[in-house]
């Protein structure tokens, strides 16, 4: 069974299942926080459209420096409606399965660097990567947004049978 075979079917039930959660976003709660110190709503989704847009550099690149010295830092998306939200974690989406079933199986266990400057925050094997910086990661952030959605009294699908 190839890498993309393997993949793709927790991965697709983990982005249709993020995607229901997106269409829930009412556009005037993007700003609502749970208190200081909280990301918003609008944070959270625009954090979940954008993780799925990871995949590409994971599985062609060996590192990502989220703050290059002497370069600028990356900054997260900060869309301001949930029409906007989901067409980049549309695209994002799309993207990701292209590079998934295109990347080449040798290249799997290579391993990849995320960095702040110098510091490296982790270096795992991209196969590795896949499944805890975004799959993982988008389970995680998706349970967030869930929450804040609860307590705004918005109705969230069910993500596991129901």
């Amino acid at each position: 069974m190839s890498y993309a075979e393997s993949i793709l079917p927790e991965f697709d039930q983990e982005t249709a299942n993020t995607r229901k959660l997106l269409e829930c976003v009412p556009d005037e709660l993007l700003n609502w926080s749970a208190g200081p110190g909280f990301k918003t709503i609008g944070w959270n989704a625009n954090h979940l459209a954008e993780i799925v847009g990871w995949v590409g550099g994971t599985l062609t690149q060996t590192e990502w420096n989220i703050a290059p010295e002497g370069g600028p830092a990356y900054q997260s998306p900060a869309l301001t409606s949930r029409d906007e939200i989901l067409a980049l974690f549309d695209s994002n989406l799309a993207e990701a399965r292209k590079a998934i079933e295109a990347v080449d199986e040798s290249e799997l266990d290579v391993m990849w660097q995320l960095k702040h400057g110098e510091q490296v925050l982790f270096n795992l094997p991209r196969r590795a990567v896949i499944r805890t910086f975004v799959i993982n990661h988008l389970i995680h952030h998706r349970a967030h947004l869930s929450l804040y959605l609860r307590l705004n009294e918005v109705k969230v699908p069910f993500m596991y049978g129901g």
